[in-house]
Parts: structure tokens; sequence; C-alpha cells
């Protein structure tokens, strides 16, 4: 019995990571023939290029982890899903909309959305399970950061 829920909560966990996972890598592999972030004039403060994929896939798994943790525990509802897989959507198409489009100003508008929507995952996740939420805060702060570097990126090379 204990083995059978040992292997449940492997397999909830195992689900959770590689959702956001392979869908940040499927999103990394459409947008990787026009990444053009080195060729934009960028703003202070812009990291190197490289720190890009080492980041999206640390803050990827924290979604897993946090998603996982509320499922584990039986704390997910229609809200958590929801405004879970809606910033998930929303963050995927950004890098298309950014790179792959290059419409800098609706990525920016797009950014935004997107962190009243990591936002609301934050305190919703973190309502039901403090760990959940507060692994989501590296998320959020990256998102506002990255809305930064969208919007310097777009007046510095209109």
């Amino acid at each position: 019995m204990a083995i059978r829920l040992n292997l449940e909560r492997i397999k909830t966990f195992a689900i959770a990571l590689i959702i956001p996972l392979a869908l940040g890598g499927l999103t990394g592999f459409i947008t990787s023939g026009s990444m053009d972030y080195e060729m934009l004039v960028r703003p202070p403060l812009s990291p190197p290029g490289i720190l890009f994929p080492i980041v999206w896939t640390l803050l990827y798994a924290l979604m897993g982890i946090s998603y996982g943790i509320l499922k584990d525990k039986g704390l997910l509802d229609d809200n958590a899903r929801w405004v879970y897989y809606i910033q998930l959507f929303v963050n995927l198409l950004w890098p298309i909309i950014f790179f792959n489009l290059k419409w800098r100003l609706l990525a920016f508008i797009w950014i935004v959305i997107l962190d009243f929507l990591v936002l609301a995952m934050t305190v919703t996740f973190y309502n039901r399970n403090k760990l959940s939420g507060l692994l989501q805060i590296p998320y959020l702060a990256w998102v506002l950061f990255a809305t930064y570097l969208n919007l310097s990126v777009y007046l510095l090379n209109r």
C-alpha cells in the first residue's frame, strides 16, 4: 500500500513537472530560429542571452512543483487549475509574439497581462498552501523584470 501511494505521488509530481517543462521546451524550439536578442539595443541590467533558458527551466520546474504540491494534497479546485493553465498559455505565447512575430508593443501588453495572471496564481496557490505560493515568487519577480526588458527593448528599437 505504501509503495503504491508513493508511486502515485511520484506520478503526480512527474506529470506536474513534465507539462510546463515540455511546453516551455516546445516554445523554445519554435522561437529558436527567431531569437534576435543579441542584435537588439538592450537596456541597463539586461542579462546575457544564455541566462534565459536556464532561468526559464528553473521557473517551469517551480511551477510544476507548486502545482504538484496542490494536487498531491488535494488542494486544487477549478479556480487554481484555471489560473495555472491560463497563465501558462499566456506565458508560452509571449516569446512567439516577441521573437517570431517581432510585435514588441503587443508583447509588452501581453506580458503585463501575464504579470497579473502570475500574481493571481501566486496568491491563489499561497492561499491553498504557503509553500506552493512562495515557490512562485521567483517567477513573479522574473516576469516583472522581463516586463521592464520588454518595454525597454520596444522603446530602444523603434
